[in-house]
């Protein structure tokens, strides 16, 4: 085997090399075409059959061994064999040579691609074994790709040969005759005259209207293949122009947006408008933050000049204090709000039925609704993971944390990531003696190394006892209270605690609501799979916020929803692809941490190049007033120019500091116009602008500078 694939190799090696030695493509061309068309026409007209061989087999012999050129013979067979021969000849002698490419690249390449990348092309051997015709069918209609590249990938996949051979055929046939009849025009023209002749030009339009209706094709294909089974459920006319099920941010957005161009939108849910961030999330836990940050300001009075400040509180109170607060912004998020904008928000728990129906199981019955399109926003939940005996004791999520009313004296915190962090050091501020286990070898694995470490500083000065790399094995009751058996650095070790909370992530909510009934297609990631306009595999169903992801932030749900809901009323006119180019967040631990872009160990592991500058808030005039001087601003540029690739800050304030650099990377500012702007002083904006001040002395024109020295020094008569 492996010498018929050394012979095959060579053979084809030394036929490529000897198209280039000799110019064979020269003879490839229209130009030549052209001059010796005369000659042409007449030897076909004396040996139709003899040029018709001929010139299937060189047609074969450059696709076969991808040379360029296939598209000019296309035309010239047009030209030369008119367009009912031209396009039996080429469909026949394209598709013969596409094959022979194909089986060259599988006996050559597919068995070290396979044995060496076996594991990443798992999900594409899948789906090629799955709907590998289709897949061909819309790569040979749709010319995305060109097609020897076609030709030789498709190699290394497990399609079959006589799959590839017939999908192929039909796939190029409507391309083939888009061509050829533009050739048959080629052949008329004798001057500029006939270049503007309307045969001509209306070939030429539909051959570059051909990709776009070719792609709409693919599309209504595969459109009717979803459907399918369900065209008999599809109402005649619908109740809605769009149903969202969940009232979170996504949602809320998704039915406001619609509302605001009058589209008549149905709301549902089935708990709490305002979903996790109202309730149970971004406002409850900054609740909690603002009052612990008084408590631990408070013992840092002295710092201020005071003698002492003492803080008398309940902790009961604290979390009723919490729940006020969440009272008070209902309100923004309420069904009275919605309903005045227009919305009908409907309370009950949701079923997708069909692709356009939702049976909604509410306090007065259950229904169904039909609406256009569908927009899933039903967010994601806490994740708790299968570690042995943590389901067989009470465990606390960011879900349930806030029913507490008496604070632990003893709370385990399980995960380093933002929710984690920010409530570790809540209450280990509000008196709880807190330990925070983390499997990574740091908190806030995503952010930069030194980063981490000016969390966990500030963390042990609030008393608080992080385990990094340690790996949770085992939980058990003892006497009285609960004990956790984790792994760390090869050796074991036990916590004693009275109470969990367990925030080691996320999961989106894609079951028990019909998803799975009508086949709606989920992710690796476990979410719901959305293309690049929030589509899912049914394209009128959009999915949006945290159960599409890749963000699960309450603003980036509120971004994907703006992209959901316009697609969804105005797709068959325009679609809009999300943009996640420029996506901020930040964690509300103290000191902040917030970024935009690429940091540093990003920037590293996708071998982008970058130039770091820092500024160190300890030197500014404000943080220093406010006995809040640490913490600093750090920004990736591209390598000698002042253009933002990404930026973090760490401090006070940095939450809110962090929009100047997502405004300057949305608009494409560079450092030297966040230098050139005013800042207030003394405020805490002043840091990203002597971030840039610095950026700008590192690249300063050392060579101009020497000039400016000497001229100076002559202007006093230095000589």
């Amino acid at each position: 085997m492996a010498k018929r694939k050394l012979i095959l190799l060579l053979a084809i090696a030394a036929a490529i090399g000897l198209f280039f030695v000799f110019d064979l493509g020269r003879f490839l061309n229209l130009e030549f075409f052209k001059q010796q068309q005369e000659a042409i026409e007449a030897y076909r007209q004396a040996h139709p059959l003899l040029t018709a061989g001929g010139f299937l087999l060189v047609y074969v012999a450059v696709t076969g061994l991808s040379l360029p050129g296939a598209a000019v013979m296309t035309l010239v067979g047009g030209a030369i064999f008119g367009l009912l021969w031209g396009t039996v000849i080429i469909s026949f002698a394209s598709t013969i040579g596409a094959t022979l490419a194909f089986l060259a690249s599988r006996l050559l390449l597919r068995d070290s691609v396979q044995r060496r990348f076996g594991n990443k092309l798992r999900t594409v051997n899948d789906g090629m074994a799955r709907e590998g015709a289709f897949y061909l069918f819309a790569l040979r209609l749709v010319p995305i790709f060109p097609f020897f590249a076609i030709n030789l990938l498709m190699g290394l996949t497990p399609i079959r040969t006589w799959t590839f051979y017939w999908v192929s055929q039909v796939g190029m046939l409507a391309g083939t005759i888009v061509y050829v009849n533009a050739g048959t025009q080629l052949a008329q023209i004798d001057g500029v005259g006939g270049i503007l002749s309307p045969a001509i030009l209306g070939s030429f339009v539909l051959l570059a209207l051909f990709p776009f209706l070719a792609k709409k094709l693919v599309g209504w294909i595969e459109a009717r293949k979803v459907y399918a089974p369900w065209q008999a459920r599809k109402p005649k006319q619908f109740e809605f122009n769009m149903l969202v099920i969940g009232a979170g941010s996504a949602g809320l957005v998704s039915a406001y947006i619609a509302a605001a161009v009058k589209a008549k939108v149905g709301l549902i849910e089935r708990h709490r408008m305002g979903g996790d961030c109202l309730n149970t999330g971004c406002v409850p836990s900054k609740a909690l933050i603002k009052s612990s940050r008084f408590v631990a300001q408070a013992k840092r009075a002295n710092r201020l000049g005071m003698r002492s400040v003492d803080v008398d509180f309940r902790f009961a109170d604290l979390m009723e204090r919490v729940q006020r607060v969440i009272r008070d912004i209902e309100p923004h998020d309420s069904v009275e709000r919605y309903t005045g904008l227009g919305v009908d928000c409907i309370e009950g728990q949701a079923r997708i039925t069909s692709p356009w129906t939702v049976e909604v199981d509410g306090p007065e019955g259950t229904h169904e609704l039909s609406a256009r399109s569908l927009i899933i926003a039903a967010g994601a939940r806490p994740f708790v993971p299968p570690i042995p005996g943590l389901h067989d004791i009470p465990h606390l999520t960011s879900d349930d944390i806030w029913e507490l009313r008496e604070l632990p004296e003893r709370l385990l915190v399980l995960g380093g990531g933002p929710i984690g962090c920010e409530l570790t050091q809540a209450f280990a501020r509000l008196g709880a003696r807190v330990t925070q286990v983390e499997m990574a070898p740091r908190l806030m694995p995503r952010e930069d190394p030194e980063i981490s470490e000016m969390v966990i500083k500030r963390f042990n000065e609030d008393g608080i006892d992080v385990l990094v790399g340690t790996r949770a094995t085992a939980f058990e009751p003892t006497d009285g209270a609960y004990r956790l058996t984790a792994e760390r650095e090869g050796e074991n070790v036990t916590v004693e605690f009275d109470q969990v909370l367990v925030a080691v992530g996320r999961t989106a909510n894609t079951s028990g609501y019909g998803l799975e009934d009508i086949g709606v297609e989920i992710s690796d990631r476990r979410t719901v799979a959305v293309n690049d306009f929030m589509q899912t595999n049914f394209p009128n169903i959009y999915a949006c916020g945290d159960v599409a992801g890749p963000y699960q932030f309450t603003h980036t749900a509120a971004h994907t929803a703006w992209y959901a809901s316009v697609n969804a009323l105005f797709g068959r006119f325009r679609k809009f692809k999300v943009d996640y180019s420029v996506i901020p967040w930040a964690t509300f631990t103290d000191p902040e941490v917030a970024r935009v872009g690429l940091n540093e160990t990003e920037a590293r592991e996708r071998g982008i190049a970058y130039e770091v500058t820092t500024y160190g808030i300890d030197d500014l005039d404000r943080a220093i007033a406010d006995e809040s001087a640490e913490g600093l601003v750090k920004v990736l540029t591209v390598p000698g120019k002042d253009k933002i690739l990404g930026a973090t800050i760490v401090g006070e304030h940095a939450g809110d500091l962090i929009i100047e650099f997502i405004l300057a990377m949305r608009h494409n500012i560079g450092l030297n116009k966040i230098l050139g702007t005013i800042h207030i002083y003394p405020t805490w904006a002043e840091a990203n602008k002597y971030a840039a001040g610095n950026w700008k002395r590192a690249h300063a024109p050392q060579r101009v500078l020497g000039w400016l020295g000497q001229f100076h020094r002559w202007q006093r008569g230095g000589g």
